[in-house]
């Protein structure tokens, strides 16, 4: 049942902290309800988590980062940094207040809870692009049809298979067929004989995030809104009638503010009682060239190693969760560990011709539900937390929020998401 939020009369301006895809989706949002907004961002557009992003819009792979195999992945990383999760070891006590919380939430039980919220979302995610594509952004999303998550054996893919259909009855949408390995390589030559097994999954898209938020950076601009490049902004305060939000190029005001710094979120909105801690989950990728890698977005789900073609004859290889702190330089162990996860199944990429290696902060909550919706001001909003699902959910999480700004009646699908819980 939605529930009313927000000030007493509509806002007529917003200042948005953060211009990755989930704060310009926001402003974009906002503009739509006639609301002036002005973006500030620390860099430029595109930064952040959003510009080395695997780029894939796959509804039925947006699952809860807490799982019950989690677990099992948190007790190898902290071992192997080749793990495909890796938490580095130094003397962190936040780190491992988040850790505890996290695995309270890895439980079956926990889990089918938070499927289920996920499931209600992902059920507008791809409608959510049609909105921003047919109002104005020009970057275009792509079918993946069909996209292919690929195995050694079908007993490697039956853990898969297993998890989709648990999200299946979590109320996901998911159309998929278990494949042979021959029917893979037909569909997708660039895989080895190694691959045994696939799972074609259907229904999904794919984009070049980094084009795609220079793109809306663009419509935002278009309709008349500010963005202020290489602007920090370092206090937010809710005047009572207005918010004062302090920039390193000065002061702005406006009707109310949205937080969307991502994995820098606690600083800026602690002070307005929210307590759940944002992690920054580091996924590191890079590109190489288009020959002799997939065509297609191709996911080798037990190495963790995604591949999307980009355009522009490279194709994007990403893969690895860090829980390290954000401001951290790449680690080549965690690239090598791609590479050589990756490199059997497919062995005609140059791998030596790689370029744009790039590590970003995923901001991640502990129970892997992000943070959309009014803090304890009622100017002041956050819109973050999304772990590695920005890209996949910004947009609609822009929209609903930008919904409940601008009507003061919050949507029922930010019930479960609230910065409050």
């Amino acid at each position: 049942m939605p529930t009313a939020t927000g000030p007493s009369r509509p806002p007529r301006s917003a200042v948005v902290v953060g211009a990755g895809m989930v704060g310009l989706a926001t402003a974009w949002s906002l503009q739509h309800h006639g609301v002036e907004v002005t973006v500030v961002e620390r860099r430029h557009p595109a930064a952040g988590a959003s510009w080395g992003n695997a780029g894939w819009l796959s509804p039925a792979l947006t699952l809860p980062l807490p799982e019950p195999a989690a677990l099992r992945y948190g007790l190898r990383s902290l071992v192997s940094p080749e793990s495909p999760v890796y938490i580095p070891p130094r003397p962190d006590p936040r780190l491992a207040r988040f850790l505890l919380s996290f695995t309270r939430h890895c439980t079956p039980r926990r889990w089918r809870v938070l499927a289920a919220t996920f499931a209600t979302l992902n059920r507008h995610a791809l409608d959510a692009y049609d909105a921003l594509a047919a109002d104005g952004v020009a970057e275009p999303t792509r079918p993946a049809e069909p996209c292919l998550l690929a195995f050694r054996s079908a007993a490697e893919r039956a853990r898969m298979v297993e998890e989709l259909e648990d999200a299946r009855a979590a109320g996901f949408e998911i159309a998929y067929e278990p494949i042979d390995g021959d029917r893979a390589r037909a569909l997708e030559p660039a895989l080895s004989d190694d691959v045994g097994a696939a799972v074609a999954l259907h229904g999904q898209r794919y984009l070049n995030p980094g084009d795609f938020v220079h793109a809306l950076a663009d419509a935002v601009r278009e309709r008349g809104g500010r963005i202020l490049e290489r602007t920090e902004v370092s206090a937010v305060r809710d005047l009572g009638r207005e918010v004062a939000v302090t920039t390193s190029g000065g002061q702005l005001r406006a009707d109310v503010a949205v937080v969307a710094t991502g994995a820098w979120l606690d600083a800026l909105v602690r002070p307005f009682g929210v307590r759940v801690p944002v992690q920054a989950g580091r996924g590191y990728s890079f590109s190489v060239p288009a020959e002799g890698a997939p065509t297609r977005p191709t996911y080798l789900a037990a190495q963790k190693v995604v591949c999307t073609p980009l355009g522009k004859g490279r194709v994007r290889v990403a893969g690895m969760m860090e829980l390290a702190p954000a401001e951290r330089p790449v680690d080549p162990r965690r690239i090598q560990a791609i590479v050589a996860a990756a490199r059997p199944l497919l062995p005609g990429i140059d791998w030596d011709a790689r370029t744009d290696t790039w590590v970003g902060p995923r901001p991640c909550t502990p129970d892997g539900l992000p943070l959309v919706g009014p803090t304890g001001s009622p100017r002041v909003y956050v819109n973050g937390g999304h772990g590695m699902w920005g890209v996949a959910l910004g947009p609609l999480s822009g929209r609903l929020l930008a919904e409940a700004i601008a009507t003061g009646t919050a949507p029922a699908e930010l019930a479960p998401l609230h910065p409050l819980r």
